[in-house]
């Protein structure tokens, strides 16, 4: 089966699925249950199961594997999957990871921090460091972790690239900005430590209990205040812990936008604009690929993207032509 990205409207579905969300709904007077139903490449809502078919989706659950008979349909100008048959099927028959989203090899990414973590200047901030990326086990969850649920980098491995993202952008403007670029490195490397204990990873991406009642900003200072005290060493002074702590607490830069507090310091405001441009850059890019949010051929999205704060978009065309493209005649 093609992926659900590259159908289009007609196009026959025949496969298996991974059920993302359950949703009962009234539409109009009339009670109904809508899935969202997704595979690696993305996600798609159902036609109503109205009250006579609800039964057919009864029992299913987030994270259950579907075997799908259905073609693509259209309701307002969006895509919508018209399931004629579903079934659901054993989870040790299918590798759930086929069916979810990845950022594909994450060999260039390993590269690159490791490259910049070898290069810091100063040895205590090379030992913080090193007590979670010299650490096996941390890098084999990190690597597939996603950065998060259904925003930007949502996918296996997101976690990675948008921790790379972030680190090539700060790196950049510290250097500019005369900030300690080190530092701007080392808070981009700790501060999504948190979604390793925020998400779960296996069936699909869904939040842990921890990550509910707290969050990952939290989280991941509390997993670098644990694994600094209990470093036999002493890695760092109480001072510098805090200075990294600052990192991960400041980096959503308003406390409205999650941020335990707002960046006090050059490398915590670097850091803040370094991860919000990686974020918002990744979902500008996932949003103009989503055929769904656009007409056909037309440039301008159907409607405002609720990832970019419900803008709607332009894609580019032809407007700009190669170098040797017929000119428009000379005036003189």
């Amino acid at each position: 089966m093609a992926t659900l990205s590259e159908l289009g409207t007609g196009a026959r579905v025949a496969g298996p699925l991974l059920v993302l969300e359950v949703a009962p709904r009234t539409l109009g007077s009339h009670p109904a249950t809508v899935l969202t139903l997704g595979d690696a490449s993305a996600r798609l809502p159902t036609a109503p199961f109205w009250s006579d078919a609800r039964q057919r989706v009864a029992g299913l659950r987030p994270g259950d594997v579907v075997e799908v008979v259905g073609r693509i349909g259209a309701y307002r100008g969006r895509r919508q999957l018209e399931v004629e048959t579903i079934q659901r099927v054993a989870s040790d028959l299918v590798d759930l990871r086929t069916l979810l989203p990845t950022v594909g090899p994450v060999e260039p990414y390993w590269s690159a921090l490791d490259q910049w973590r070898g290069d810091i200047r100063l040895p205590g901030l090379a030992r913080v460091l090193a007590l979670f990326y010299d650490d096996p086990a941390f890098r084999r969850r990190f690597e597939i972790c996603p950065a998060s649920l259904s925003s930007h980098h949502a996918a296996l491995g997101g976690l990675l690239r948008h921790t790379y993202e972030v680190a090539a952008v700060g790196r950049t403007l510290a250097e500019l900005a005369g900030a300690d670029r080190d530092l701007v490195l080392a808070g981009a490397l700790l501060h999504d430590l948190g979604k390793l204990e925020s998400y779960t990873w296996e069936g699909r991406f869904d939040l842990t209990e921890a990550g509910a009642l707290l969050g990952h900003v939290v989280l991941g200072a509390r997993m670098l205040d644990r694994r600094v005290r209990q470093t036999a060493e002493g890695s760092c002074s109480a001072r510098e812990l805090d200075i990294l702590l600052h990192l991960i607490l400041s980096h959503h830069g308003k406390l409205e936008f999650g941020a335990a507090v707002p960046p006090a310091t050059l490398e915590a405001e670097i850091l803040h604009y370094a991860d919000d441009a990686s974020a918002k850059s990744a979902s500008m890019v996932e949003a103009l690929a989503d055929p769904g949010n656009f007409g056909g051929e037309e440039g301008l999205s159907v409607r405002g993207i609720w990832q970019l704060d419900g803008r709607r978009l332009y894609r580019r065309g032809a407007e700009w032509k190669a170098p040797n493209a017929e000119r428009p005649p000379s005036r003189g």
